[in-house]
């Protein structure tokens, strides 16, 4: 009756005075986060992350929960406080008290149509003796932490760049879920232990970089043999830091200004690589020079014998347009657009990042690439040591020791360079008939063959050196 027969300005009048006379009697302050801020916009961020962290609350002290299946979580059962449900927290002391609660909007709905959408909100209440306190530092500390939950539970992702296509641009990702760690990574412990407190201490350094005027990144060169690990460590550098990881391929970026803007569009906490570096670019432009040659010799070629049809003539012209089309599509980032890239002014673009170059040959790297500062730390994925053979022991045999044979076995691995992958795929059973003392024999025959063709390889290569050597002085002599 009061709604149907007051007029309207009344309703206003008397709203106002009763929040006043509350405001008044009431020694309680709210502090309101709509899900949503403007007309039509999408779900706040501020919203997401205060649900986030009251959800890791909600769940113990709420009667009244709300379920949601997120994609793309290690959780994917998101429990939250339902609408009208309230729960209590704590800050240095300070009880504190959030509600859930929605309305309906006073906007009114176009073209005649009854509006659904309903407003959604969270209320902060707390006694206004610890205004400062709550504004300052508890409000802070909800957003910290709620971030960080969002950040352990959510699922890593694998990028990669694309082909520079006009319906394609920038990264796509897949869910990255390799299972390397460095509980399984063969590597000798000493060794592991060391890139582990690398990595936490990186990890806490935030305030550190800060201090010391540095982009708060970190450089990792991985280098050594094929088979050594260097793309299982990244997975298990990725693990371990719970970072993305985000795969640059060089060769399908145009210039150094997409190769500029990809990095920009990376995120923090990730691990950015590139493998196989020394592959990844043509900075002398041997390339083009071999070309040239190649289409001086068919000239040349084609004076000598002046009997070429028609249609090879016409051949020849395809070869030399796709040639044409090829040296268009080739990548023109330069040594210098990567290092600007990696370690100028824009790699301060984004924070707590991680870049790995990989290579198989070190010393055909440009040293200003992979100078300290750059590639801060330099790591060398060896041959199998004895050691790293106990890790995949214990990993595909689940033996730690035997008496006979882990002997042998560490004699012939310091008398021969063998990588951890073959290794571990001569330790694998190869049928359900093969055990234990079945695969570390195998290993032992395989370490064998492989002893005895190194020292064929050396004594040929020392009786190519003497007869070198002979030659020399044989000239020596005349002369």
């Amino acid at each position: 009756m009061y709604e149907q027969f007051c007029p309207s300005d009344l309703h206003k009048f008397v709203e106002k005075h009763m929040n006043k006379f509350t405001d008044l009697m009431s020694p309680y302050v709210e502090i309101t986060f709509y899900e949503s801020s403007g007309e039509r916009l999408k779900q706040s961020e501020t919203y997401t992350i205060i649900q986030t962290y009251l959800g890791a609350n909600s769940s113990q002290r709420a009667k009244r929960l709300k379920a949601e299946v997120v994609e793309d979580s290690q959780s994917p059962l998101v429990l939250s406080m339902d609408d009208k449900e309230e729960i209590e927290d704590e800050f240095n002391g300070v009880k504190v008290w959030w509600s859930s609660n929605s309305k309906a909007p006073t906007r009114k709905a176009s073209s005649g149509r009854p509006n659904f959408d309903v407003v959604r909100y969270l209320t902060l209440t707390f006694h206004k003796r610890h205004r400062d306190l709550i504004t300052s530092s508890y409000i802070q500390h909800v957003l910290e932490q709620g971030k960080a939950i969002i950040f352990k539970n959510r699922r890593l992702k694998l990028y990669t760049n694309n082909s520079g296509c006009w319906w394609m641009s920038g990264w796509s990702h897949t869910n990255f879920a390799h299972p390397a760690r460095f509980e399984t990574l063969a590597m000798e412990p000493e060794k592991k232990e060391e890139i582990i407190n690398d990595l936490v201490k990186f990890k806490k350094g935030k305030e550190y970089y800060a201090k010391v005027g540095k982009a708060w990144k970190r450089g990792y060169l991985l280098y050594g043999p094929p088979g050594t690990g260097k793309s299982t460590m990244i997975s298990a550098i990725a693990n371990f830091m719970n970072y993305d990881v985000y795969d640059l391929e060089l060769t399908t970026v145009k210039d150094n200004n997409e190769l500029k803007r990809l990095l920009i569009e990376t995120s923090s906490k990730s691990v950015i690589v590139i493998e196989d570096i020394d592959c990844s670019l043509e900075l002398t432009g041997q390339r083009k020079k071999k070309k040239e040659k190649d289409r001086n010799d068919k000239n040349e070629k084609k004076d000598k014998t002046d009997k070429k049809s028609e249609e090879e003539e016409e051949e020849d012209d395809d070869d030399d347009d796709d040639d044409e089309e090829e040296e268009k599509r080739k990548s023109k980032v330069t040594l210098s657009g990567l290092l600007n890239s990696i370690d100028g002014i824009w790699s301060s673009c984004g924070g707590e990042r991680i870049i790995i170059f990989t290579t198989n040959f070190v010393d055909k790297l440009d040293p200003a690439l992979i100078r300290r500062g750059r590639m801060d730390k330099h790591i060398e994925m060896s041959y199998c040591s004895y050691q790293a053979f106990k890790v995949l022991a214990k990993n595909y045999l689940d033996v730690e020791s035997h008496g006979d044979l882990f002997p042998i076995i560490e004699k012939l691995l310091g008398e021969t360079n063998m990588s951890p992958a073959d290794v571990a795929e001569n330790l694998m059973p190869k049928s359900t008939t093969e055990d234990v003392e079945a695969c570390l024999k195998n290993l032992i025959q395989y370490l064998e063959i492989a002893k005895e063709k190194e020292e064929e390889e050396a004594k040929k290569k020392g009786e190519k050196a003497q007869l070198v050597a002979g030659k020399d002085k044989q000239e020596l002599a005349l002369d």
